[in-house]
């Protein structure tokens, strides 16, 4: 995959709805793509567009969730929602246990709220380096990125060339998408939602990094949310 591939993909599409967005990236390589599952309803959404699609293909959707260890208990809950609705398509990787023996003995369990580089080495251990597990040997993954999001989103494309992940594909079928038409979606077609997104809380990551958004705040606030807005 090249940058001029990525641009004709994204002219192409331009118009396109999520699911022919979706249908296009799995056409590429359907059997080395995957959507990464945060467990918040961009992604649940997706799953469920995921599993129609594959199906209509004669292949089985492929899916993975990062467990941290500091997941909040709602996630686990839409977690086995899913596991229900659509059967074992998720796997769930999670951080080495040694990495997090290592910090939680030399830094304690919350050393992230100190500073940007300890919170963004407890990052590294329970996410980054279990998303590079993830995605390897994979072409494709598939994103519930959303330009609306937050301001450091409003450029994301349909279709990107992930150079941090060795130049694989990354596929925001969601990207032109309002809040509005995913919760719509999601009402349609009896997604399983994420009861945080129930109590102000848009985006959600580990329970101690996520707060509610109060009214008239960025969608994202609530992530790292004592941290500068600049810096996340």
């Amino acid at each position: 995959m090249d940058s001029s591939t990525i641009a004709a993909l994204n002219e192409r599409h331009a118009g396109a709805s999520a699911e022919e967005i979706l249908r296009a990236g799995l056409g590429l390589d359907p059997d080395r793509t995957i959507l990464a599952c945060s467990l918040g309803i961009e992604d649940t959404v997706l799953l469920h567009m995921l599993v129609q699609e594959t199906a209509k293909m004669g292949k089985k959707a492929r899916g993975f969730v990062l467990d941290t260890g500091r997941l909040p208990e709602e996630s686990y809950g839409v977690l086995e929602d899913c596991r229900q609705k659509y059967g074992g398509v998720l796997e769930v990787f999670f951080p080495d246990a040694r990495g997090v023996e290592i910090l939680l003995r030399e830094k304690g369990p919350y050393s992230f709220y100190e500073s940007i580089e300890n919170r963004k080495e407890c990052c590294r251990i329970r996410k980054v380096e279990p998303l590079k597990r993830a995605l390897s040997g994979q072409s494709a993954w598939i994103t519930g990125l959303r330009k609306e999001q937050a301001a450091t989103r409003a450029e994301t494309s349909l279709f990107e060339l992930d150079e941090t992940h060795g130049g694989i594909l990354k596929i925001n079928p969601l990207a032109n998408w309002t809040e509005q038409m995913v919760y719509d979606y999601a009402l349609a077609h009896n997604v399983p939602v994420n009861a945080l997104h129930r109590k102000s809380y848009p985006s959600i990551g580990c329970e101690p990094c996520t707060r509610a958004v109060q009214p008239g705040e960025d969608l994202r606030a609530g992530r790292w949310w004592w941290e500068n807005a600049a810096q996340k």
